[in-house]
């Protein structure tokens, strides 16, 4: 099939699922077009059966914002007309679902172009409740051919939200678990930590949502009862208030922030737990990235967490802010050799047997053929 795929192409997990959809798609025999402002993070140029596309945008002094919308529109229906893509494929739905409805209407009095639309969680549960945002984002999920979510808690809450009665399909994250793989031996944990402290990890947009402080605290605590390092990997507004606190609480000479990083998999395997104290996470792709590494995380009971980890099988889950408890687990890990080696492989055989591509891929394989072939 062609496929021509937009997503946002900075860092955050609906782009990363996007581009690596893309990727697998591409490795099956699919031509993927990337359609979007900037080539994505974890696109390499040149890859067989990958096109990128760049939307231009003009900036006329009669427009105070660029309008984005209508020019990535009218890139999706040149794109599509010009390579005969079979369908559209947009990750949030706003503004990318509403530009393929219009390439859709461009292109009607010459061909069909179905459109599917997938939820990634704040398009839903922050832009989407937005009362300027809720109508409009309503109206594009409607008008979708096609309607994915990336866990079940996210399907009801879309329900919920905006009274959708179109089918949503659940199609969860995946992870290549042949790229992500574990380390046993931490070969490059000396790296980071070269007095031998066992490593702690974060990976995030350092956005609010994602409580990036609660990262400092807990490397705190569970100094107090263990030596750890702790990697921050991303960036974003939270980034300067952490630290702030990691040189406030003593910490800071503990605490590596890397920024952003285009190859987490030779990351995510150096470290002994991932930290993930989010407020919100309709899935948390980190945690499951982590677990194929074999890299228990500690998160959050909220959203899709719970249908991701298994709490105290290959993860733990515990309260939002309880600093207290997350700190507990993660010492546990830290401490017990023989929890922490049960906890790893159970991580990775959950990554490997629930969430890898090989079962995942073909879902949207089979997705876009039943989208394509209705009527």
């Amino acid at each position: 099939m062609k496929v021509g795929i937009t997503c946002y192409p900075t860092y955050g997990g609906s782009g990363i699922v996007a581009t690596e959809l893309g990727l697998e798609l591409a490795t099956r025999g699919h031509e993927v077009h990337f359609i979007t402002y900037a080539n994505p993070i974890r696109l390499d140029p040149g890859l067989p059966r990958i096109h990128y596309h760049e939307v231009e945008v003009s900036n006329y002094p009669l427009f105070q914002y660029p309008p984005y919308c209508l020019a990535l529109a009218s890139r999706m229906a040149e794109v599509a007309e010009s390579y005969s893509l079979d369908l559209l494929h947009v990750h949030y739905a706003i503004p990318h679902s509403i530009s393929a409805m219009l390439a859709q209407q461009m292109l009607a009095v010459r061909r069909r172009l179905p459109f599917i639309t997938t939820l990634h969680g704040t398009d839903i549960t922050l832009v989407g409740t937005d009362r300027s945002y809720f109508p409009i984002t309503k109206f594009s999920i409607e008008k979708s051919d096609g309607i994915t979510s990336i866990s079940d808690y996210l399907r009801q809450r879309t329900v919920e939200v905006f009274g959708v009665t179109n089918e949503i399909r659940v199609i969860n994250n995946f992870v290549n678990c042949e790229l992500y793989k574990p380390d046993p031996d931490h070969a490059n944990a000396a790296r980071y930590a070269p007095a031998g402290e066992k490593l702690l990890i974060h990976l995030s947009n350092f956005r609010p949502v994602k409580r990036v402080l609660d990262c400092v605290h807990i490397l705190a605590r569970v100094r107090r009862h263990t030596p750890a390092h702790l990697l921050m990997v991303g960036d974003g507004p939270e980034r300067s208030p952490a630290e702030y606190l990691a040189r406030e609480l003593g910490v800071e000479r503990h605490v590596s922030f890397l920024g952003k990083q285009d190859h987490v998999e030779r990351l995510i395997p150096v470290a002994h737990v991932l930290l993930m104290p989010s407020e919100m996470e309709a899935f948390g792709l980190a945690a499951l990235e982590a677990m194929a590494c074999g890299v228990p995380p500690v998160g959050t009971a909220v959203g899709g967490v719970p249908e991701l980890i298994t709490s105290g099988v290959d993860g733990y889950v515990e309260p939002v802010a309880d600093l207290e408890a997350q700190s507990a687990r993660v010492v546990e890990l830290l401490t017990d050799d023989a929890l922490h080696t049960r906890m790893a492989a159970a991580a990775r055989r959950s990554a490997l047997g629930r969430f890898a591509t090989e079962r995942i891929i073909p879902q949207y394989e089979q997705y876009y053929q039943d989208v394509c072939a209705a009527r």
